[in-house]
């Protein structure tokens, strides 16, 4: 068995534990913190927003790509004079196409901006293709994420609720959700990344792949606490902190295990592709599924045990616990005072008894046998002597 193995059987067994809830304070401290930058990313720096969002007009030509093209690109682009035509962003793929972005243009335009790329790039207009997309498609593709989005929560709450017949573990796990995704969204506000369709995708993915890993952590709490009520040996935020621990050695796991592929298509997308539906599928993915860890083991069960504790049950539990913990206590207390008290008293014993022993040493005299007293008779009159055998009857 292996190192990690041994840990997760002895975390498993209640050997070894770490006091994930007893931490709480300490992971929501820092929960929040990671929340309060990503939203202020996203209202300081707002999201890039994709040309499928935001309309616009997308141009690619193939070109032999220099370390020099994207300036040359931007500065042909911007020579047009085009209307509305802001800061076009130009970027690579690979080392023979390139991607030109402006926003919605006249008919006109669009025709004097395709001549410039052309000419930049070496190549007939022809070969210059373009596609334009409205702003109102791109507010109808902006919604139907969004109702996406929410008919996803929505439907994570009742199956959550149906399947453990407990609301209190539904708030858990969609407050775990908005967590994830307010991370998830602030990373690409601050990293600056396109926000596309394969970013959507993303981001529901990993909504999937949290949610997954929560109902695992849920379902062993549910199991461990199944009539705690009845019993005082384990108050709920022990049972719950047993039940992550016998968990997380899995999360680890699975999280690895997901995040090298994922991390080695988010390389090649960024660093080989450039840009891309593989570099804005990857990032989302990558943050998500590590943040979705994360609240999984650190957050959802603590906020379980936060709103289960509130119950009357769970109260009346905990103090039958303390009480039995403070009786414990003062037993293993008391035990080694009795220890120490019997020992004395035999010392002091031993020492009396020693003592004539000791004196008869010091003067050369013979020891002084030791008397037993007598067993008194019921009338108290001394018993005749009998008779050695050889005398008896003279």
């Amino acid at each position: 068995m292996s190192k990690l193995g041994q840990i997760g059987a002895k975390l498993h067994r209640g050997e070894v534990s770490y006091d994930f809830i007893g931490h709480r304070k300490f992971w929501f401290s820092l929960s929040a913190v990671l929340v309060i930058i990503s939203l202020a990313g996203l209202f300081t720096r707002g999201l890039a927003l994709g040309i499928e969002f935001r309309g616009g007009v997308e141009y690619d030509a193939a070109v032999k790509v220099t370390d020099s093209t994207v300036d040359d690109f931007t500065n042909a682009v911007k020579a047009t004079n085009a209307k509305g035509l802001g800061d076009p962003v130009v970027t690579t793929i690979n080392n023979n196409k390139v991607r030109v972005q402006t926003k919605p243009l006249a008919q006109a335009d669009v025709g004097n901006v395709r001549a410039a790329i052309a000419k930049e790039a070496g190549i007939p207009a022809e070969q210059v293709t373009s596609q334009q997309i409205g702003a109102s498609w791109g507010k109808q593709i902006a919604d139907k994420a969004i109702l996406a989005l929410i008919v996803f929560l929505v439907a994570v709450f009742a199956v959550i609720w149906l399947y453990f017949r407990e609301a209190k573990a539904s708030m858990a796990a969609i407050i775990a959700l908005i967590h994830d995704v307010t991370i998830t969204v602030g990373v690409y506000a601050l990293v600056g990344f396109d926000v596309t369709p394969a970013t959507v995708i993303g981001v529901l993915t990993i909504l999937g792949y949290s949610l997954y890993d929560t109902v695992v952590v849920f379902d062993k709490v549910r199991e461990n606490t199944r009539g705690i009520t009845g019993s005082n040996r384990y108050t709920y935020s022990d049972a719950t902190n047993l039940a992550v621990n016998q968990t997380v050695v899995r999360s680890i796991n699975t999280t690895v295990t997901a995040l090298l592929p994922v991390g080695a298509i988010l390389v090649v997308g960024t660093v080989v592709l450039g840009t891309g539906p593989l570099k804005d599928l990857s990032l989302a993915l990558f943050v998500g599924i590590a943040v979705g860890a994360y609240s999984s083991i650190f957050i959802a069960p603590s906020l379980l045990a936060v709103f289960k504790e509130r119950e009357p049950g769970m109260k009346a539990l905990n103090k039958r616990v303390s009480a039995k913990k403070a009786q414990t206590a003062a037993a293993a207390t008391a035990a080694p005072v009795a220890v120490a008290t019997a020992g004395a008293g035999a010392a002091a014993r031993s020492a009396v008894q020693d003592t004539p022993r000791k004196a008869d040493r010091a003067t050369g005299t013979a020891p002084t046998p030791s008397t037993r007293p007598m067993k008194a008779t019921a009338a108290g009159r001394p018993q005749p002597t009998r008779k050695p055998r050889s005398k008896r009857g003279k």
